[in-house]
């Protein structure tokens, strides 16, 4: 009996340390949570003044009567792509969603696209599928350590991608979302086509008097192109990370859901064992007085 107790007592403190840790994982994933999703919305304002530039440089160059070809990244046959997972565990689904989503994807598309991703766990999983995976990089923990992760992505896209300058660039991750946890997103960056530059052109300028584009406006537009892949790639990276956190967060609540339970059966086991072992002393107590009366 009393080793049953020994043991209850073991398993509850283990539950109890158990759920400590718990409990502090799901206070930083709410934390990290909020920080990301500060920073996502932080962009917007700057990712909309981006895209004005870039109408204002394209009807610019339209009315110069430049041609479609000289015009930066008009397209190519060969295909690359970028996938934000995660480095950590305590996800569930997180990665092979996301993972499942790019492989579909890309297999509709001739050739084999060039694999960049981020986070240990989408790699792998991408690798298990025979991607051709190119380049593997580390989550970033914080919104300060974004920046040089989408400097280093950039570098080594243009890097790899030098014989073919107007190669197709895609982006997967996963995005919050109201209704559940997070969802797949795809998106295609490059090249910037025909189709894209007449979005673009269309976004009529917020006040009555229009900018001109001092110098040229195929350099201006260059370095806005620039910009907008930072800006998507940024935003990109802080999305999944947001997502990566409130699957965590919903992760970490299910676990103290469970461990509370838990505790709760081992608790009442313990007092039931207890109550047991004390009505068995006093048993012996009862019995051994009455063998002793006259």
């Amino acid at each position: 009996m009393s080793q049953s107790i020994a043991l209850l007592k073991r398993q509850i403190g283990g539950a109890t340390d158990l759920q400590s840790v718990v409990r502090t994982m799901k206070a930083m994933a709410a934390s990290n949570i909020t920080q990301y999703e500060n920073s996502v919305r932080a962009l917007s304002d700057y990712s909309r003044t981006v895209e004005l530039g870039l109408g204002v440089c394209i009807r610019a160059a339209q009315t110069a009567g430049v041609s479609s070809a000289a015009l930066p990244n008009t397209g190519s046959d060969k295909a690359a792509a970028v996938v934000f997972g995660t480095d950590q565990g305590l996800v569930g689904q997180f990665n092979t969603i996301i993972a499942d989503e790019a492989l579909q994807t890309l297999a509709d598309l001739p050739g084999k696209p060039m694999l960049w991703a981020v986070g240990e766990r989408v790699h792998s999983r991408l690798t298990d599928a025979d991607a051709d995976s190119v380049g593997r990089f580390n989550v970033p923990n914080t919104v300060r350590a974004i920046a040089p992760l989408v400097g280093k992505i950039l570098i080594d896209y243009e890097a790899r991608t030098r014989q073919n300058p107007g190669t197709q660039l895609y982006l997967f991750h996963n995005r919050p979302t109201t209704g559940s946890l997070y969802e797949p997103v795809s998106q295609r960056l490059l090249p910037l086509d025909n189709a894209w530059r007449r979005q673009r052109s269309d976004i009529a300028w917020p006040t009555k008097n229009p900018p001109e584009v001092l110098g040229d406006p195929i350099q201006t537009m260059r370095k806005l192109t620039g910009e907008y892949l930072f800006v998507s790639l940024f935003r990109a990276c802080a999305e999944s990370l947001a997502s990566e956190n409130a699957s965590r967060l919903a992760a970490m609540q299910r676990a103290d859901k469970n461990i509370e339970e838990l505790l709760l059966s081992l608790n009442a086991s313990y007092c039931r064992q207890r109550q047991s072992s004390i009505d068995e002393e006093l048993f012996d107590v009862v019995s051994g007085f009455e063998a002793l009366e006259p």
